[in-house]
């Protein structure tokens, strides 16, 4: 399969292409965001890494691209070693150095029963998944700012899920939201989650994001109205796993 194959890619509007794996187990298929800017490019999140991304990137000759991960788990940093430029959470910035699985949950996917609902290759195994590392280059914190020239971001910490930053465009209203929130089950109990964080995280999206699109590590893009339904939704314990 080539990656072309592999990857569904669908412009969504402002900018922004969105990059999905549809053959990989449904628990583990992330959304992945192209961004183009004047000056570079940005990419959110970099999916399981099972074939080669870059490929069905709309690149530009010669623009850098600066490829950012939300979080170091599995789904959101398989292909985040094909770039230079690298960029991602600073609490978790030692992990990408070796991308150890009980970081990432390598080896969960790894004991997945169908982790592919169709084989990349012919020679694939899924015993033979392994995350490359990928040392960031870059490190994020709240109130940084990730600028592209023509549009800018500013980087907010929002744990709970797990030590996640997430993007928020306020000049247009777009919050890329990682894990943090999508419209789906919210998952807080992993070893890395922690709920009291994500309650605080769930009200501060709620009295301080002004989002009108939200676009989440999982699920469809919503709007700023849902996602405080969905916020407020976990605070009274409907939300979690």
């Amino acid at each position: 399969m080539t990656p072309a194959e592999w990857y569904r890619v669908s412009d969504i509007g402002q900018g922004v292409t969105r990059i999905t794996e549809p053959f990989v187990d449904p628990y583990y298929s992330a959304n992945l965001y192209f961004v183009r800017g004047r000056d570079r490019d940005l990419l959110v999140d970099a999916g399981m890494g099972i074939l080669p991304l870059r490929p069905v990137l709309p690149l530009t000759d010669g623009k850098p691209v600066l490829a950012l991960a939300t979080h170091i788990h599995v789904d959101h940093v398989g292909a985040l070693h094909e770039f230079a430029d690298r960029a991602g959470p600073a609490g978790e910035a030692a992990l990408f150095d070796t991308m150890p699985d009980e970081a990432t949950y390598a080896a969960e996917y790894r004991h997945r029963e169908a982790p592919v609902t169709r084989l990349p290759g012919p020679r694939w195994a899924i015993a033979d998944y392994r995350l490359k590392p990928a040392p960031l280059t870059v490190l994020l914190k709240e109130g940084d700012r990730v600028d592209l020239g023509d549009r800018s971001f500013s980087v907010l910490e929002l744990p709970g899920h797990s030590p996640c930053i997430a993007l928020f465009d306020e000049a247009n209203g777009v919050l890329f939201a990682g894990d943090a929130i999508y419209d789906d089950q919210l998952l807080d109990d992993m070893p890395c989650s922690d709920r009291a964080a994500y309650r605080a995280t769930m009200r501060r999206l709620i009295a301080e994001v002004d989002a009108r699109l939200v676009l989440g590590g999982h699920g469809e893009p919503f709007d700023g109205e849902r996602m405080r339904e969905i916020a407020r939704g976990y605070l009274e314990g409907k939300g979690g796993a």
